[in-house]
């Protein structure tokens, strides 16, 4: 009979510093490989409109197909979240993964004042996010100056690869998967 504890789970590798953010810190495991699909990229229109940001901000296509590509066959490892910043390893061509992050607006303490008062004016919005959904009216509220969705240019990639493109396919390939990671988590949002 043994008496050695039980394992424990080994946490997805992460990027962030251990003092980054503390509460505020998510790092959620690599999402699996996803059959390449005919439409978009995501499955939710709040994932699409994360797509449609990097898109419309991209200088080159063809970096954003081989991103792409990564992104469909798993090259992505744990994504974390803190305020204003997602960072992941990605593989590339050589053996030790590239480090991406990517830089994103944060909500101020006007801005989070803004969004309550949005929520609570209609309760099914609260329905709505702990239901895994994000309503459109809460998701855009530009009139009010709290946009949660990124717009074209608003994403700020950064890689350790020498590739200048911007984005870069690593940086890419991290942004298709937090799409992904939004369709599933829409509250990854509200980290900001």
């Amino acid at each position: 009979v043994s008496s050695a504890p039980p394992a424990k789970a080994r946490a997805p590798r992460s990027m962030a510093a251990p003092d980054r953010d503390g509460d505020l810190r998510r790092t959620f495991p690599a999402l699996p490989p996803r059959e390449a699909a005919a439409e978009g990229f995501a499955a939710t229109w709040w994932g699409n409109a994360w797509v449609t940001a990097l898109e419309e901000g991209a200088l080159d296509a063809a970096r954003l197909e081989r991103g792409r590509g990564y992104a469909e066959h798993g090259h992505v490892d744990a994504i974390t979240v803190t305020p204003g910043l997602v960072l992941a390893y990605v593989r590339g061509s050589r053996s030790r993964p590239y480090r991406v992050q990517v830089r994103l607006r944060t909500l101020g303490d006007s801005d989070w004042d803004r969004f309550l008062d949005a929520a609570v004016e209609r309760p099914g919005h609260i329905a709505a996010l702990l239901d895994g959904e994000l309503p459109h009216s809460l998701a855009d509220l530009a009139d009010r100056g709290v946009p949660l969705l990124p717009g074209p240019g608003d994403l700020a990639p950064r890689c350790s690869c020498p590739d200048s493109g911007h984005p870069c396919k690593h940086a890419a390939a991290l942004c298709y998967q937090t799409a992904r990671l939004l369709d599933a988590d829409p509250f990854v949002l509200l980290l900001r």
